[in-house]
């Protein structure tokens, strides 16, 4: 049904900014020294004719979305190309409504179709999970430019004032005790605190202490190891990523961590795809447990150790989730892959804006209404790609406030949205301020914003 305050896409334009790491970041098997960030402004039509436009980006993270045997440049290319093709597909998609409408009809109708299309004849395809990374730069932009035409924070409008269709149009519970009948994305939010507790990554080649610091390391005024990191943001959470493939690196790994900061509330372990088996993860956790009991405590969920592919990888994981909370975060694609993994045991679910703000909503609202835990985390998002992501944890109600670390990797690349929205790209006493965060939209507050933009790779309408 058809209402006045519905939009419609008539414009994109797509840039590139390439941002170089100061340190290296370990993903599994791949380390990243630099990434390539999609920024997007899209443009829509209201029903009265009145325009707006809105921005979205996000990192083309390489080494997350695809760890593939493709050359990095390589695999890059492919997900730029297809990122260009999007640019003409969201202009020429022809749906109307609000963001969420029309964000999940194209996820739905048209992207799986491009997809296929796109991988017919490559030796190796790009995953969906690519797919989805690219296509989030677009959707981000249009949740903004909704926000942005009717003058009030896009969160303001997930409810049935502005929506035509209730979740149960959008996804189907896994039980007769829930209905998503007659229910928004509103019902799931909660009111959004002004600061939020920040998790730092703890990377696989990351120097712990001031004698693991290596000849290279930078000297530009930043903190090089883990000691000074906690010291200078007062860190209370810290993010450990392992092998996965090595037992006794990883466990002598969280022991090291643990140790150096006592003082550090709580730990996550994120093994990034790498496990196939249960018991490699439960056998790490019964010995600290055992042996390291204030370490074992201290960790507060286990995330994604098993392939992302889910569907290929039905693994039973109860006794890991026994042990531990366990969280989806690669695999959690989307609401249906959620409901998969509860299925096999799993008992939280990282949500992450570069799946999609479309589709991070949709998960949150059958997680949370299945009882399912949430985090938000990083794709060490900088610049504009952070304001999206804090504040889809604060409105999502986390289980402890928002994995953030592109301070750590590229901090330089924030310095003209840092000087607007200062509590965002620096930790203090463990937490970001988002209090900056105002206006319609995602409340980017743009204009007062001093970055210089490239030309456009691609311009459509």
């Amino acid at each position: 049904m058809a209402r006045d305050t519905d939009v419609r896409i008539t414009a994109a334009a797509l840039y590139f900014l390439p941002v170089k790491a100061r340190v290296p970041l370990k993903f599994g098997p791949e380390i990243m020294t630099e990434v390539t960030c999609a920024r997007v402004r899209l443009r829509v039509r209201g029903t009265d004719g009145k325009m707006a436009e809105g921005w979205g980006e996000t990192p083309l993270a390489v080494q997350w979305v695809w760890p593939g045997t493709l050359p990095y440049e390589q695999r890059l290319a492919v997900l730029k190309e297809f990122t260009e093709q999007l640019c003409g597909a969201y202009v020429n998609f022809d749906a109307s409504g609000h963001a969420l409408e029309i964000g999940c009809a194209f996820l739905e109708r048209a992207l799986p179709d491009l997809l296929h299309r796109f991988n017919v004849g490559r030796s190796e395809p790009m995953p969906h999970l690519g797919a989805l990374v690219c296509a989030s730069v677009f959707d981000i932009a249009l949740h903004d430019a909704y926000g942005v035409l009717h003058g009030v924070p896009v969160y303001e409008t997930y409810n049935k004032k502005y929506l035509s269709l209730d979740l149960a149009s959008f996804i189907e519970p896994a039980s007769e005790d829930v209905s998503f009948a007659g229910r928004f994305p509103a019902d799931y939010l909660v009111p959004p605190p002004t600061t939020l507790p920040a998790w730092h990554l703890v990377g696989g080649v990351d120097p712990l202490l001031p004698e693991d610091v290596g000849p290279d390391a930078p000297a530009d005024g930043y903190p090089v190891h883990l000691g000074d990191w906690v010291r200078r943001d007062g860190l209370h959470a810290l993010k450990i990523k392992l092998r996965g493939t090595d037992a006794a690196w990883d466990e002598a790994r969280i022991i090291a961590v643990g140790k150096l900061a006592p003082d550090v509330e709580v730990l996550s372990v994120d093994f990034n795809c790498t496990v196939q088996d249960p018991e490699y993860v439960n056998q790490i956790l019964d010995r600290l447990r055992r042996d390291h009991t204030a370490i074992f405590d201290r960790i507060l969920y286990v995330e994604q150790p098993f392939p992302y592919d889910l569907e290929a990888n039905r693994i039973d994981v109860r006794s890991l989730s026994a042990r531990k909370p366990l969280f989806m975060d690669e695999s959690a694609h989307d609401w249906r892959l959620v409901r998969l993994g509860r299925s096999l045991g799993w008992t939280g679910v990282a949500l992450k804006t570069c799946k999609t703000q479309s589709g991070a909503l949709l998960s949150l609202c059958w997680a949370k209404a299945h009882g399912m835990a949430l985090m938000v985390q990083d794709l060490t998002n900088p610049m504009l790609a952070m304001i999206p992501h804090v504040l889809l944890a604060a409105y999502a109600g986390t289980i402890r406030g928002v994995e953030t670390n592109a301070s750590q990797f590229y901090p330089a690349a924030s310095a003209a949205e840092a000087a607007v929205h200062p509590g965002l790209y620096q930790r203090r006493k463990g937490l970001l301020d988002l209090s900056t965060i105002r206006g319609p939209g995602f409340g980017y507050r743009l204009a007062e914003i001093k970055r210089v933009l490239p030309a456009p790779i691609r311009e459509i309408g």
